[in-house]
């Protein structure tokens, strides 16, 4: 059975995910097989397996870094949160049904059995285990019935490295008080600390280091430094939504809707030099974009409620009347058609107007649509003709389904990986376009068809423009992590205290 190692944060957003990727390929790198594991994970951006199976893009990003292909073992439960009270769950890949917070917390410790076997069958395949916790161990109210992070670390059998954040001030409290209110058990477990995103001269930090080894008894096994590295966030809380870049030569504007999900769609777009790509949550910051992408959403119906208070839709809709590209995906593309119904209650209920940009309605069903997808662009007249024939891959997930009206034409044709099935999606005008592929910018040439798309409508030259592989980008990007991990952290340690997993 694999050995364990747990990494535990003083709160959400300290760099969990990014320090289990780093150590994932640093353990690679040694030769080792080994997979990430995260028990719970809460997180709208989700990613469809081969099985066609819904799991967390982090345990994707995890999974690059090991070098193996992603396995909802790695995460057999995901919360993705409908309201700020309540959470469709899905275990094991599929989903269970929607609860209340209250409801859940009762609910949850029954699924350990399915935590424990989805675990299991990964130890019994790999060397080491590396393990991420959730928000922070030290949630007294939460941790009689936590299975993500001490509780876990017990199941696991793990030892655990605690990281706080000093980019966020406050380093030392944060990690002197998570240990102070473990349990005398739960601070045996840990045994070792990291200062992460630190930015400076690390000698200014060694007096401090040393009285919070003193303090709690515990070795501080490396300093991180803040690492730039492009990788894929795990949910609302990433830093690019703050990012205020100027405007590129081509400018895309992302809508930050309330419940943006896999955003990490347009992560290939933002690492071709000359094109800015901007999250926009107020009117007052759209200014005059080339192309306006409306993302995914796990709401659609609320989202597109929040567009239309917001003043964001009138907006776009004025930018689709002078010609802007308008490209929607998933819920985005939803929001694009005439009308929207929920006949089953799975969003809000009842029915709403669409922004009337695409001839089609959209239905919402009770079952769920989870599959990858291979495909290409059709023959598109217009502003996205560069788009035709344009290969790509990607996955589908939504709840609805949308009916194209004469005389809309689809934009793509598609194969569904798990059924074989070939079918035409999607639906295209002049410059406004939606398809239900997620990942569809992942392949150099289609970000950069769009971004000829924008060049051409504006009237500027972009020919000298490179995209990105982008699967070969992020094995660069998860190399140079690794790289760094073993400069700023004590691997001889960690080695060690990975020794000390007990199962």
């Amino acid at each position: 059975m694999a050995k364990t190692i747990m990494i535990q944060g003083t709160m959400s957003n300290a760099g969990k995910s990014l320090l289990t990727a780093g150590l994932c390929r640093v353990f690679r790198q040694d030769g080792y097989r080994v997979a990430p594991f995260k028990s719970q994970n809460m997180a709208l951006n989700s990613f469809i397996t081969s099985e066609g199976l819904e799991m967390g893009r982090a345990q994707v990003m995890q999974a690059e870094a090991a070098g193996i292909e992603p396995s909802v073992l790695m995460n057999p439960i995901l919360l993705k949160p409908t309201n700020d009270t309540g959470s469709q769950v899905i275990v094991n890949g599929e989903v269970l049904g929607t609860m209340s917070a209250r409801d859940y917390f009762k609910y949850k410790k029954k699924l350990i059995p399915d935590i424990m076997k989805a675990f299991n069958a990964l130890a019994e395949k790999n060397d080491i285990i590396v393990i991420e916790g959730a928000g922070s161990p030290a949630e007294i109210n939460l941790k009689t019935e936590d299975i993500v992070n001490m509780g876990m670390a017990e199941l696991a059998g793990a030892p655990v490295l605690l990281v706080g954040d000093i980019d966020r001030g406050g380093v030392f409290a944060q990690l002197y008080g998570t240990v102070e209110l473990l349990e005398p058990e739960e601070r045996e477990r840990v045994k070792g600390l990291i200062i992460n995103k630190f930015r400076g001269d690390k000698t200014i930090l060694d007096p401090g280091i040393r009285m919070l080894e003193e303090k709690c008894g515990i070795p501080v096994v490396g300093v991180a430094p803040y690492l730039d590295i492009q990788v894929e966030d795990e949910d609302s809380l990433t830093e690019r939504f703050d990012r205020n870049q100027e405007t590129g030569l081509i400018d895309i504007a992302v809508i930050r809707i309330p419940r943006i999900s896999n955003f990490t769609d347009f992560n290939p777009l933002e690492s071709i030099p000359g094109v800015s790509l901007r999250y926009v949550k107020h009117t007052a910051d759209l200014r005059n974009p080339d192309v306006i992408i409306l993302p995914g959403t796990k709401n659609t119906m609320e989202d597109l409620r929040w567009l239309r208070e917001s003043g964001m839709e009138a907006l776009i809709l004025k930018a689709a009347d002078r010609g802007t590209l308008i490209f929607g995906i998933c819920g985005g593309y939803q929001m694009l058609g005439e009308t929207l119904s929920d006949p089953y209650g799975v969003e809000a209920g009842g029915s709403m107007r669409g922004m009337g940009l695409l001839p089609m309605d959209t239905v919402f069903a009770e079952k769920k649509t989870r599959t990858q997808v291979t495909g290409s662009f059709l023959e598109l007249s217009g502003d996205y003709a560069t788009l035709s024939g344009v290969e790509f891959t990607g996955y589908e997930i939504h709840m609805g389904d949308s009916v194209r009206k004469a005389p809309a034409k689809p934009c793509t044709s598609v194969r569904d990986s798990v059924t074989g099935r070939e079918k035409s999606e999607g639906t295209f005008t002049e410059n406004v376009c939606g398809t239900y592929v997620h990942g569809i910018f992942d392949k150099e040439e289609t970000a950069l068809a769009l971004v000829r798309a924008a060049g051409n409508k504006k009237g500027v030259d972009v020919s000298q423009m490179a995209g990105v592989d982008f699967a070969a980008f992020k094995e660069q990007q998860y190399d140079i992590l690794a790289a760094e991990l073993r400069r700023h952290l004590d691997m001889e340690k960690i080695y060690g205290i990975l020794e000390q997993s007990v199962r």
